[in-house]
């Protein structure tokens, strides 16, 4: 019989109160929940779990061009070496990573059946396929080992992990986290790339920025399916004290369909286009259906799911004679269709759970990346080094080529001979072990080149690693380096709107004979008129309503003297001159002061001189991107035949130009609502004569141009103007000063992914300006209607465009 074990025993027992042990029990099991599963690092973003799942991948060698290995084998990897629980939560984990509605920038890219926003689940792990996103390898595990973050044991201490990725950009913001501790929770929203990476730009710059004016640089979270944000407070308290209630709604636009029956017939219909964030679509399609179904939403007369990769696309259609507004009400009042996201930003900062503000959260991540930063750079030192040392060993034994052969053919052994070595010529043991293992090869004259070479590269090397060790601005500045080049690489258009409740603009549309004219005249004066289509006409005052059925809303009305003169520019570089002595009182194409052989030209800017032209500049800026700037006064020698201003090479076109004057901003901006500002010392731009080519203003993408140029008051607003109708008043202050050929500022960001900005306009030249739409309507803008908002809002949307109209032109009541 077994002998029993006697637990009674004197020194077996260690009495403890119930009370402390379960106080101590749940205090370990607890902080085991909240540091080890449930809370991100507010160092890289990231839960034990993503981060394990990404160490495999990269342990696996299923970088971004690798092919697809199956994910049941990444999970595999994951439980047999690092994470020790279920295999679903650590697939739940990967699919999420993959999932393009649930992170805003997915660390993880999938082959196979991931999910969707109906919430259908993923395909088995045997069945998906995956591989580490650009973003993830590039921003999280390039470059890591144990001399640039720590390392600690895994759970049964055969393999090493690392306690944190060197993140180079923080994910916690850009994807957002969510979680539930014991007694704690987190739900960070996430955020767009771009405005992330120019707070952390500004704060390293000015350390000193408030939360204001780092709440101009991020307005708001951008949530990876689009929608709209309406309180802005909630972010507010957000951003300020890291809790905060932020409402969302989805984007809802109304349509005319065709219904096919007996008889075709159209039928208003609400289309539903983003949803908030974590919505579940279906769910909420079947939540409309049982509200009209049980009576609770009357005038819904069918709803339907046309989603398909395109993106989401839910059709309610709806009773004759029903209003629509009160049916959108309802929806946002009785379903998930507005919702609030709870934000609480918190995270472990050294390893305890602390609810931070944004400023605190953008400041430990560049506090970890100064700190990452040092490790590489100290690790490379030292590599560098050392190398060093062996190269110049091997240079020291080629410079005694005789000696060293001795040593080697008269030392009894290699022991004998590396001694030898360290006293004769002066090397150190490494370097002698280096000579002795040296091929032959290396006593050619090529090779010696090549060492000779490698020497000076290494003590450039050096020389530069220790400046960033040593001078902190440095360091910082190569930082900033690194951002804007992850922003170039990775960055992408605002995908949320964020909205100030104010209602959208009106317009108001002019007939075919009204005019617009904000210059006070005599009724006997001569006048020159210029419409948006670019007709002229001469006429007199009394004479105007009479005429101008002939021509479109009028958006200039000047009275200038006969003898001064008209200059036109074309877009193959030249410019004209005409005394406009011929008058008349019917409208004609300006085109028409052309000579014949460049009347099929477009006019790209018209202008009188002024009377002191040496007092101004003439910019010129071509279609890819090159600026020229010449002195105005060189047009007074300028007779109708024309004169070449800018050489231009082949496929490229003269696309902007103005009148400069010295002390204003000059600015430039293309269709991607980016700008970029010169400010007011142009000395770095040369004066040169008509036939220079121009210097290189900014590089345009693909699908970039540019769309308008200005000459600003520093005190003046900008007028921005989208092709899908949004109108935005931007403070001049709010653009930074460039240099030529820097990027510029994002000032507005787009909705909608077919839209880009057609026009720029200044404040400083009329109360009012005119727009011409894709339906050739003219519409008559008060500047004052539209609100200032900040460099980061999408702006005001026009009420007055009609289904599927945009905006082609937009012109203030003057000579451009």
């Amino acid at each position: 019989m077994a002998k029993q074990l006697n637990f009674l025993a004197e020194g077996q027992i260690i009495p403890t109160p119930l009370h402390l042990e379960m106080e101590r029990s749940y205090l370990e099991y607890a902080m085991s929940v909240i540091v080890g599963r449930a809370l991100p690092d507010i160092r890289d973003g990231l839960k034990p779990v993503h981060r394990r799942v990404l160490y495999a991948m990269y342990e696996l060698g299923l970088t971004p061009d690798r092919p697809y290995r199956k994910c049941a084998r990444v999970v595999g990897d994951v439980l047999g070496k690092y994470h020790p629980h279920g295999d679903q939560s650590v697939y739940e984990a990967l699919v999420r990573m993959v999932q393009d509605f649930s992170s805003r920038y997915p660390l993880i890219a999938g082959h196979g059946n991931f999910g969707s926003v109906d919430d259908d689940p993923p395909a088995a792990m045997r069945y998906t396929e995956t591989r580490l996103a650009q973003l993830g390898y590039n921003c999280l595990l390039e470059g890591i080992s144990e001399a640039v973050v720590d390392f600690s044991n895994n759970f049964d201490n055969s393999q090493q992990e690392p306690v944190v990725l060197p993140a180079q950009l923080p994910i916690l913001l850009l994807n957002g986290c969510s979680g539930i501790a014991v007694g704690m929770a987190t739900n960070v929203p996430p955020h767009n790339l771009n405005e992330v990476v120019d707070s952390l730009v500004a704060l390293i710059d000015n350390p000193n920025l408030t939360l204001e004016e780092l709440y101009q640089i991020i307005p708001g979270p951008d949530f990876p399916t689009g929608g709209e944000i309406l309180e802005l407070s909630g972010i507010k308290d957000a951003y300020t004290t890291g809790k905060g209630t932020i409402t969302v709604r989805g984007i809802v636009n109304t349509e005319q369909i065709v219904i096919d029956g007996k008889r075709r017939r159209e039928r208003s219909a609400l289309v539903v286009s983003e949803l908030p964030f974590q919505v579940n679509k279906s769910a909420w399609i079947e939540k409309v259906a049982d509200l009209v179904n049980l009576g609770k939403i009357e005038g819904i007369a069918d709803i339907r799911d046309e989603s398909d990769r395109q993106g989401i696309r839910v059709v309610i259609e709806l009773k004759k004679d029903v209003d629509e507004q009160k049916i959108l009400k309802a929806l946002y009042h009785q379903t998930a269709l507005e919702s609030n996201f709870g934000a609480i930003f918190l995270a472990l900062v050294d390893y305890k759970p602390q609810q931070v503000p944004l400023k605190t959260l953008l400041e430990e991540f560049l506090k970890f990346r100064e700190e990452t930063l040092r490790k590489k750079y100290t690790h490379q030192l030292e590599g560098s080094r050392q190398r060093l040392h062996l190269v110049s060993g091997l240079l020291l034994a080629l410079d005694n080529l005789q000696n060293l052969i001795a040593i080697l053919t008269t030392s009894a052994d290699g022991t004998a001979a590396n001694g030898r070595l360290q006293a004769e010529l002066s090397l150190s043991q490494t370097q002698a072990d280096s000579v002795l293992s040296m091929p032959l090869r290396r006593l050619t004259g090529l090779e010696r080149q090549k060492l000779e070479s490698e020497s000076n590269d290494l003590q450039k090397q050096i020389q530069q690693l220790e400046t960033l060790l040593t001078q902190r601005n440095e360091l910082l500045k190569g930082l900033k380096k690194e951002l804007r080049g992850l922003k170039k690489q990775f960055g992408d258009a605002r995908r949320t709107r964020i909205v100030n409740q104010k209602p959208p603009v009106e317009a108001q549309s002019l007939q075919e004979n009204e005019i617009v004219t904000n210059t006070p005249t005599e009724h006997s004066l001569n006048l020159l008129t210029l419409s948006l289509n670019n007709s002229l006409l001469w006429t007199t005052q009394e004479k105007l309503t009479n005429t101008v059925k002939e021509t479109l809303a009028f958006s200039h009305l000047l009275a200038p003297d006969k003898s001064e003169a008209f200059y036109l520019l074309t877009e193959a570089g030249k410019v004209f001159a005409s005394t406009l002595e011929n008058r008349s009182s019917r409208a004609k194409m300006l085109s028409s002061l052309l000579p014949k052989s460049s009347q099929q030209e477009q006019i790209i800017a018209n202008f009188f001189l002024p009377e002191n032209p040496n007092e101004l500049d003439l910019i010129l800026l071509s279609s890819t991107g090159k600026i020229k700037r010449l002195s105005a006064h060189e047009l007074e020698s300028i007779g109708s035949r024309g004169v070449s201003l800018m050489k231009l090479k082949e496929n490229e076109t003269l696309c902007q130009a103005l009148l400069h004057q010295a002390g204003k901003h000059f600015v430039i901006a293309t269709s991607r609502g980016r700008i970029l500002n010169l400010g007011t010392n142009l000395d770095s731009l040369a004066i040169t004569g008509r036939t220079a080519q121009g210097n290189q203003a900014l590089n345009l993408s693909r699908d970039e141009h540019i769309v308008g140029i200005g000459s600003i008051s520093a005190e003046d607003e900008l007028l921005l103007i989208s092709q899908q109708g949004y109108l935005k008043r931007l403070p001049l202050s709010s653009l930074r000063i460039c240099t030529l050929g820097a990027i510029g500022a994002i000032a507005l960001s787009f909705t909608q992914k077919n839209d880009q900005l057609v026009a720029m306009l200044t404040s400083g030249h009329s109360d009012t300006f005119l727009l011409l739409t894709s339906l050739n309507r003219s519409l008559k803008i008060n500047f004052a209607s539209i609100s200032t908002q900040d460099r980061n809002s999408p702006g005001e949307l026009l009420s007055t465009l009609k289904t599927n109209e945009t905006i082609k032109l937009a012109k203030t009541q003057n000579f451009s």
